[in-house]
């Protein structure tokens, strides 16, 4: 399984063995030897292999990589090379429609389990549905996620909350929305705080206070968003209480009973 992919990973990259081998630091001839199964680097070595490839050791050693589809394959090395300033791997998935003009995909609550593994493949992203937003910059790529649950207000339920995509992760701002799609918990819309510098992570947290705070690695991370806007059916609450409302109202009534009692005054004066 290793010599196969060993092979596999190497043609895929478009490398001849001689390129491969310098890369690593052996002889071509060490090389071909791995790829033909008639011999096995050392721990050493096979680290180099695994960070040169970006794909886990674990992976390279037990799975058939030439089964796996391509967008796995890119959530591996996206996995192994976190490319904070967006330079290498991150290329976003786009389509466009009649007049060659990117779309904003709609990616649906049921859509979100295998957006994940699909974000990078062609053939998943042109199956989402697509509208546009002209105000919006054709400078930048957008996206829309449909949110679930309840962590977000005044985004409730089911919002539709459109993000920019967000190529260097170092321009995250601290306080700012952003939707986030990571490998273990999927798409989530927090507020991030940037802490890529000092642990390598971001800190997401909620605006509804009954949920912690919590910290995600960058390596566990496949895309970000920034927040531009969203779209929802529901009217957010005001800011005002019941109590408050109910008062309001009152003093309204009051003074509208008071001015009707003026008018009528000056009316029975005139006349």
């Amino acid at each position: 399984m290793f010599a196969a992919n060993l092979k596999y990973l190497r043609k895929r990259r478009n490398r001849s063995q001689d390129e491969s081998a310098g890369a690593l630091g052996v002889k071509r001839t060490t090389w071909s030897a791995y790829e033909q199964g008639v011999s096995e680097p050392g721990f050493e070595t096979l680290v180099k292999i695994s960070e040169y490839f970006k794909i886990p050791i674990d992976i390279l050693i037990k799975q058939d990589i030439s089964r796996f589809p391509e967008s796995k394959i890119r959530e591996l090395e996206i996995a192994g090379e976190v490319d904070i300033a967006g330079k290498h791997l991150r290329v976003v998935v786009t389509t466009v429609n009649s007049d060659e003009e990117e779309n904003i995909e709609l990616v649906p609550v049921r859509a979100k389990a295998g957006y994940t593994g699909g974000f990078a493949d062609p053939e998943f992203i042109k199956i989402l549905p697509t509208f546009r937003l002209p105000f919006l910059s054709k400078e930048r790529k957008y996206r829309a996620f449909q949110i679930s649950g309840d962590s977000m207000p005044p985004v409730s339920d089911g919002s539709w909350v459109t993000g920019k995509y967000v190529e260097n992760w170092s321009d995250i701002k601290d306080g700012k929305p952003y939707i986030v799609v990571t490998q273990e918990d999927g798409i989530v819309f927090k507020t991030l705080f940037n802490r890529i510098e000092s642990s390598g992570t971001l800190l997401l947290c909620s605006t509804n206070p009954i949920y912690q705070p919590y910290e995600v690695s960058i390596n566990n991370i496949l895309e970000i968003w920034e927040f531009v806007n969203y779209i929802s059916e529901v009217l957010p609450e005001p800011n005002i209480n019941q109590k408050q409302l109910t008062n309001t109202v009152l003093s309204i009534q009051r003074e509208m009973s008071e001015m009707k009692k003026e008018l009528n005054d000056v009316q029975s004066k005139l006349f």
